[in-house]
């Protein structure tokens, strides 16, 4: 659905794409494609959380890590507003990249591997103030001791060594190291996935309180609907490499449109113990990035396949305002939601 152009969206990806050559024989020649992500389109509006959502292998991380540069993509326009100006970041030199990345920040999977275990928590906290020249010396240590209260951490932590603390405080590290150079947009690749339950929840409503206070933009990464349905305004489903599947929370938890987020959304746990849960479970493996097969992705694996799917690519379709599917049949189909 349009905005209105005194409102335009914090992030809009526009046919976005990552290949990876496969290069075979002593040559190395380039003989085919790894199609990581594959020609992927989406908006996400300011103060707003969009979940990305998906089997593993399907281009989730590579699609966050395009976004911010940290792989450069193939094809397609990134356009992000740390301003009311748009900036393309596919566009921008070295310099350029490096002052507009002060304002894209991510929070990274691992609490463990994602930080460094010979620096303090002053000098991983620190860091991006160091190094887009925000802040040195007493003023550097006045605003780390700030941004470590405000994720729940004590200011006696800042001496301290990555390995003196739990998972979940290490992921808090994690959050405010993100948080030190006041970001707008935040990329959050499976920031919740290596905790505890209940330390999850803990991270989830932080990570809320400061989107509340700050005004902050999330692209949430993850592939627990649960997670996703409880902090994402949002949300887009990813299968090998395309987003087939976008719209409200609300919407695609009550009325999916493809048939794979219908499986997904029918792994989700129910918390009534009575409640009939029909579990669709899929043939076959996720597609190979490398030989997908023609028409539909989905086709091998999809219950409602039928001749046309195998030879043509579906297009996505606005069925509704604000929810777009990538399926031939998806206004004939009824598929079952939860919530």
């Amino acid at each position: 659905m349009s905005k209105p152009d005194s409102n335009p969206p914090m992030l809009e990806v526009r046919g976005l794409s990552k290949h990876f050559p496969v290069e075979r024989g002593f040559l190395r020649r380039s003989e085919d494609a790894v199609k990581a992500v594959d020609g992927v389109s989406f908006s996400v509006d300011a103060g707003t959380t969009l979940g990305l959502v998906g089997e593993s292998g399907c281009g989730k991380t590579t699609l966050g890590r395009c976004i911010l540069r940290v792989i450069e993509p193939t094809t397609g326009t990134i356009l992000f507003r740390p301003e009311r100006e748009a900036v393309d970041v596919l566009e921008l030199d070295k310099k350029a990249l490096r002052a507009t990345r002060r304002f894209m920040q991510m929070v990274f999977q691992d609490p463990y591997a994602s930080l460094d275990p010979r620096m303090t928590v002053l000098d991983i906290v620190g860091e991006p103030l160091r190094e887009n020249g925000l802040a040195k010396d007493e003023a550097l240590t006045a605003r780390v001791a700030e941004v470590v209260k405000t994720v729940g951490l004590e200011t006696k932590h800042l001496r301290r060594y990555p390995h003196a603390f739990s998972g979940g405080q290490r992921q808090r590290i994690g959050i405010a190291r993100a948080l030190a150079p006041n970001p707008q947009l935040v990329i959050c690749d499976e920031a919740v996935s290596a905790l505890d339950v209940s330390i999850q929840a803990q991270i989830l409503n932080l990570l809320q309180d400061l989107q509340e206070r700050f005004g902050l933009t999330y692209v949430f990464i993850a592939h627990d609907l649960a997670v996703v349905e409880y902090i994402a305004d949002r949300v887009a489903v990813m299968y090998a490499g395309e987003i087939v599947e976008l719209a409200d929370t609300d919407e695609l938890f009550r009325r999916p449109l493809h048939p794979y987020t219908a499986a997904l959304l029918s792994a989700v746990p129910q918390p009534d113990p009575e409640a009939k849960v029909e579990r669709i479970i899929l043939s076959g493996e996720v597609a190979d990035p490398a030989n997908h097969p023609g028409g539909c992705r989905f086709h091998p694996r999809c219950p409602h396949a039928r001749e046309i799917c195998k030879t043509t690519p579906p297009v996505a379709e606005e069925l509704s305002p604000g929810h777009s599917v990538s399926c031939h049949f998806a206004d004939e189909l009824t598929l079952k939601g939860v919530g």
